[in-house]
């Protein structure tokens, strides 16, 4: 089932999430629903409190266009490891009509559970570390605007009041 990704400046996007203490059907459920959100959105990752979950569980897959899909579920994910430093753009399904340049590490590991409980470690670079990170912080309530200069951050903010004002959605 498709749930409603919150947008900015929804309050519940910069909650904390609770590690998921029992991998049952409802967190299967839930990781199902956020890839087919994902998917249709479309995007390359998204994070269970994006759809208003407060739990540690997100989805991505960064396949290329045309390649078969490479899900990734990461349950309670955690940065274990992180090297080297990107600086690339990005958006979020919940910070729409606005993308920004954002310094991240360019090579990292992630230690998480997958769907059944089973302890899996992930080594990532490139897109798929950016989505790594990306989404994790969401689980800790931060937006990928969170990272920018007070400058860039407060444009952001104008932009943002300046859409709400005319009825669009940020």
């Amino acid at each position: 089932m498709i749930r409603t990704i919150l947008t900015y400046p929804n309050p519940e996007l910069k909650k904390k999430s609770a590690p998921v203490v029992v991998i049952n059907d409802s967190v299967r459920e839930l990781a199902r629903d956020m890839a087919e959100t994902m998917y249709a959105a479309p995007g390359v990752g998204l994070a269970a409190p994006q759809v208003g979950v407060h739990q540690r569980v997100i989805v991505i897959d960064v396949a290329p266009k045309g390649e078969p899909p490479n899900l990734i579920v990461a349950i309670n994910p955690v940065i274990t490891y992180s090297e080297g430093e990107s600086f690339e753009e990005e958006g979020c399904l919940s910070v729409l009509q606005y993308a920004a340049n954002v310094r991240r590490h360019a090579r990292v590991i992630v230690r998480g559970l997958d769907l059944e409980g089973n302890e899996q470690t992930w080594k990532a670079e490139e897109l798929l570390a950016i989505a790594f990170q990306h989404e994790i912080d969401h689980l800790e309530g931060l937006l990928f605007v969170d990272h920018l200069s007070p400058l860039k951050r407060e444009l952001f903010q104008r932009k943002a009041r300046k859409l709400a004002e005319t009825g669009v959605p940020p």
